[in-house]
């Protein structure tokens, strides 16, 4: 079965919201409800590391799995294990069990990163052809899984809260569970119901092809030779490399931007407290820009002439947002006006340029290893973004650290001044796996 583009558009957005949304539902809670479990902050540090480094270990290995055993299956493990994970976490009274919650959560990233998105490109070329129009899709796409994290923030911010109004139905909740379920689990509990949709919708609505019949022998075989010719493509491509590089400096700037505004907050209102709420609703705008972003990203192509022209203005005006946050870094009577026009910016411009970067990121990679490029492009800002964080925080307070960000999107945004010249898909990229799932 092959579904049209726009019915292949529609099921790649609503797969890619209902991914995205028990995201958003815990991460207002998230923290709180592990402290409230009683692990302290150093505790909590190490949890989230636990998360990184099980995302990035196994980024590229469920790369290559997707393009070795075919989108949907991985997508679908993808879903039952964030629903292990959902679940660990609303539940888990014991470090152990957190820790295990945030490993089944960082495989479920890891194994949902690039596999919707290789399915709509597949569906859509192998109905249309290898030039079929693909911004739009990745577009709304964008749009949809910033729509969910904004829309899963406001609610899993409100559900504690009002769980804790009236007559206490917080106090009935952990009376009746024993202490096992409190208000601020709700949320990631949501979170699950969500996920099964999610899971179920994958399986049913996600039509491929079948895959030549392989062995496990062959699987294990062929992953790491698709993995290293996703490496490969980095070196053999200007385009690529351009993309590569760029989501790097993205992950700077998004590590900037989330490690100091959380206190820069605090600083603007007085009070931590008061930070905390003017934190979040900033999240929920950064949530909301970057779908603006997303929704206007083709015709930020059309207005400029190219694809290329737009990831270069969108940078652009990321790189600018990034500036004005270093001028509110500052004291002065507008540094709130400013700092919220950055704020915006920062996440507009890069909702703008990643369905134009991918556009031109899947016209130059073979099929067959589609998914792993996006698992190397995924790489690239996690582990620029943790080394930036690192350095932004190293630094004295002020604008320093704000312009360390700024300069990386800039620089980035300098990278599409000059054209690349046309080509199509880089052919063999992926030989050696192919031949190794076919067990030869």
């Amino acid at each position: 079965m092959t579904l049209d583009p726009r019915s292949a558009r529609r099921r790649f957005t609503a797969v890619t919201f209902l991914f995205w949304l028990p995201v958003g539902l815990y991460i207002p809670s998230q923290v709180l409800l592990l402290t409230e479990r009683g692990m302290g902050l150093a505790v909590v540090a190490g949890l989230f590391a636990v998360h990184s480094l099980t995302v990035s270990a196994l980024e590229l290995p469920t790369g290559g799995l997707s393009d070795v055993v075919g989108r949907r299956p991985v997508l679908a493990a993808a879903g039952v294990l964030n629903l292990a994970a959902l679940t660990a976490l609303a539940l888990g009274t014991t470090v152990w069990a957190l820790v295990a919650a945030m490993f089944l959560m960082g495989a479920g990233r890891a194994l949902s990163s690039g596999p919707a998105e290789a399915w709509y490109v597949d569906t859509v070329q192998a109905h249309s052809g290898p030039d079929a129009e693909l911004r739009t899709g990745l577009a709304r796409a964008g749009t949809a899984s910033a729509a969910a994290l904004a829309a899963g923030t406001l609610l899993g911010g409100a559900l504690p809260l009002l769980l804790g109004l009236g007559p206490d139905p917080g106090a009935r909740l952990r009376e009746a569970t024993a202490g096992l379920v409190l208000p601020l689990s709700v949320p990631a509990l949501l979170g699950t119901a969500v996920g099964v949709g999610y899971t179920a919708y994958v399986l049913t609505a996600l039509p491929e092809p079948p895959r030549p019949r392989t062995t496990l022998r062959a699987v294990l075989r062929g992953v790491p030779a698709t993995v290293l010719g996703g490496l490969r493509l980095g070196t053999g491509d200007a385009l690529i490399r351009r993309v590569l590089l760029t989501a790097g400096a993205a992950g700077a700037g998004l590590a900037t931007v989330e490690l100091l505004t959380p206190g820069r907050a605090a600083d603007l209102t007085g009070a931590s407290e008061s930070g905390a709420v003017l934190f979040a609703a900033l999240a929920c705008t950064g949530f909301v820009c970057t779908a603006i972003g997303s929704h206007i990203s083709p015709s930020a192509a059309r207005l400029t002439g190219s694809g290329e022209h737009a990831v270069l203005a969108s940078i652009g005006v990321s790189a600018a947002g990034l500036m004005l946050l270093g001028t509110a870094a500052s004291d002065g009577p507008a540094a709130l006006a400013l700092a919220a026009l950055g704020y915006g910016l920062v996440y507009l411009g890069l909702g703008a340029a990643g369905p134009n970067e991918n556009d031109l990121l899947h016209r130059r990679v073979d099929g067959t290893v589609r998914a792993t490029a996006l698992s190397v492009q995924s790489l690239a800002l996690q582990s620029v973004g943790a080394l930036a964080g690192v350095l932004a925080g190293a630094l004295p307070s002020g604008p320093p650290p704000w312009l360390v960000g700024a300069a990386a999107v800039g620089a980035a945004a300098l990278l599409w001044v000059r054209r690349s010249e046309p080509g199509g898909p880089l052919p063999g990229a992926c030989l050696p796996a192919t031949e190794a799932a076919a067990g030869r």
